[in-house]
């Protein structure tokens, strides 16, 4: 054979390797965990949004991205505008995306690309001025008083059209740019959507369709995931006479939550075909993001109106599909935008067996690092991303702790919090699979929680001072069973005692504790722990009576910090 003719080959086989041994970015189940997985490896995001605009100055953003890499992301949430990209209609350019693939590249980090078309925030101001001065070609949303809104109404063909070319020319320089790298790992399409100021479009069109039959694809679907629906879903069906045709009243009753699943129904349908379209050119993961309901929010409208809420997350599947050949459809999972200190609550009703969970919004102080621990460990999820990560004054701890202080980036809660998860990653995933991880995150209203792990029972609570009262208002753990009666734990501001779960002897002994820290997946071992370091009750009558030794592990502020034990048991 020639030589030009032999490197030929050569090439043209090391690239069909490349493609089998490296398929793009994907989730896949793995054990009891839907796992991202990266150049064939689960991958946990370690994220951060930087702020709306900041991405379209490649320029300002060139200063953000080592800060990024310092605090311990492996991923940048990064907004892409459909006006950025093409200003004019049909002339398109993408430099501004090559230039953050550059700087993502550059200091190692990973991105998920948020797609703002023709919705951000519920408004459409990211859609480019042509879009937006031709109000006969892409009608906006009509309330009730008769008046339009700067919303593009999702029952406009031509914003469909429109935003799905736009869309789809992105994902196919992407495709180009990015085939060799996977520097880009998923797509936010759109950014919570929905109605404000009404609870549904009053527009013609729109009136049309609600006093038309409900689509007989939704009604299919619910009706084959009747035992499955969530509950609000289920109860509003049911309250109305559980009928299987009729129109959106007739069917789901007379009342604002009709008008936010009619318009979640559009919204998934108008979506949905984003993103098979999408994928039809590069099939990376699709989500969408949902401004949660908020305390002061009465009614649809007040929040937006359509989004992905709980109530329906069963309309937005039926809108998207059904799972394809891949086990995917076309918009993969809905994840939830959450700011209140209620998280776990939130985090719960989103995390179901046909929804990973993944946070792409929320705090990024301490509050924060407890969110992520919390949804890693006890919800198996994706990952974590705080908001606004190039705005370092939202990362500072919200009150004093006994953190080292100064103003370096590297002791700021969240670049602490996540180097422990970088460095536990290995671990994490590979005990989501397994189902043996479980986290807590403990509140002054909320100062104790039990697990049920292993053999055992892990008593978590708030750390106390000497009286006995929670010393902190803020704690949280996550903690991996390494066999029956050995648990590593990474925590601040907890404290954990032990008890038995099946037959045998009644309490649980320390056998051995000590600290350390994880490296390259190794556990490397540290202080060991015993006396005043592990005993938390020195009144051992009152302990004996409770099935208790007195033992246990505490963890201090100046955490996350992590501590292995094993146990034995004695009567």
């Amino acid at each position: 054979m020639k030589p030009r003719l032999l490197f030929v080959g050569l090439f043209v086989a090391f690239a069909a390797f490349r493609a089998v041994a490296a398929p793009l970015p994907h989730l896949e189940t793995r054990g009891a965990a839907t796992q991202l997985i990266v150049d064939g490896q689960p991958y946990l995001i370690l994220g951060g949004e930087i702020t709306n605009t900041a991405s379209s100055d490649p320029d300002t953003l060139d200063a953000v991205w080592p800060n990024l890499a310092r605090l311990n992301l492996n991923t940048v949430l990064v907004p892409v505008a459909w006006d950025w990209v093409e200003p004019v209609e049909g002339q398109f350019d993408f430099s501004l995306v090559d230039r953050l693939l550059a700087g993502a590249r550059t200091h190692h980090l990973r991105i998920c690309f948020l797609w703002f078309g023709s919705w951000k925030n519920g408004l459409s101001s990211f859609a480019p001025a042509w879009v937006k001065r031709d109000q006969t070609r892409f009608p906006r949303v009509r309330i009730a008083s008769g008046r339009s809104v700067e919303i593009l109404s999702p029952f406009s063909a031509e914003a469909e059209r429109a935003d799905t070319r736009a869309y789809v020319r992105f994902l196919q320089h992407v495709a180009r740019v990015d085939a060799e790298h996977h520097t880009v790992l998923m797509i936010q399409l759109q950014n919570e959507v929905g109605v404000l100021g009404d609870s549904r479009d009053r527009s013609d069109a729109a009136n049309a369709a609600f006093a038309a039959a409900v689509p007989a694809e939704l009604m299919t679907y619910l009706t084959a995931h009747r035992s499955s629906l969530s509950p609000a879903l289920a109860q509003l069906w049911s309250t109305a006479g559980g009928k299987t045709t009729g129109t959106w009243t007739e069917v789901f009753g007379d009342g604002p939550a009709t008008d936010e699943l009619f318009m979640a129904w559009q919204y998934g349908r108008f979506m949905g075909t984003m993103a098979a379209s999408g994928k039809a050119v590069h099939p990376l993961p699709v989500f969408t993001n949902t401004w949660i309901v908020q305390p002061e929010d009465r009614a649809p409208g007040d929040y937006p109106s359509g989004g992905p809420q709980p109530l329906s997350l069963d309309v937005w599947k039926a809108a998207c599909g059904e799972p394809g050949p891949t086990g995917a459809s076309a918009i993969d999972f809905h994840a939830p935008d959450i700011y209140l200190l209620n998280f776990a609550e939130h985090v719960a009703a989103f995390h179901r067996a046909d929804n990973p969970l993944f946070v792409p919004e929320s705090r990024g102080n301490e509050q924060g690092v407890a969110n992520a621990f919390y949804c890693i460990g006890a919800h198996a999820s994706l990952g974590y991303s705080p908001f606004a990560i190039d705005r370092l004054e939202r990362l500072a701890p919200a009150q004093p702790t006994g953190a080292a202080s100064g103003g370096a980036l590297e002791t700021l809660p969240l670049a602490r919090g996540y180097a422990v998860l970088r460095d536990l990653s290995p671990w994490i995933l590979a005990h989501q699979a397994r189902g043996t991880i479980a986290a807590v995150r403990l509140t002054k209203d909320a100062p104790a929680r039990e697990i049920a792990l292993g053999d055992h029972t892990l008593r978590f609570a708030l750390r106390q001072n000497r009286s006995g009262a929670p010393a902190t208002e803020l704690g949280f753990a996550l903690t991996f069973a390494l066999g029956a009666d050995e648990f590593l734990i990474a925590g601040q501001d907890v404290q954990v005692t032990f008890a038995p779960r099946t037959p045998g002897p009644a309490i649980d002994g320390i056998a051995a504790a000590e600290t350390g820290a994880m490296r390259d997946g190794r556990w490397i071992p540290g202080r060991k722990m015993n006396g005043d370091d592990i005993v938390l009750n020195y009144h051992l009558a009152e302990a004996a009576a409770e099935n208790q030794s007195g033992s246990g592990l505490r963890f201090g502020p100046d955490g996350p910090t992590l501590q292995r034990v094993a146990l034995y048991r004695y009567e």
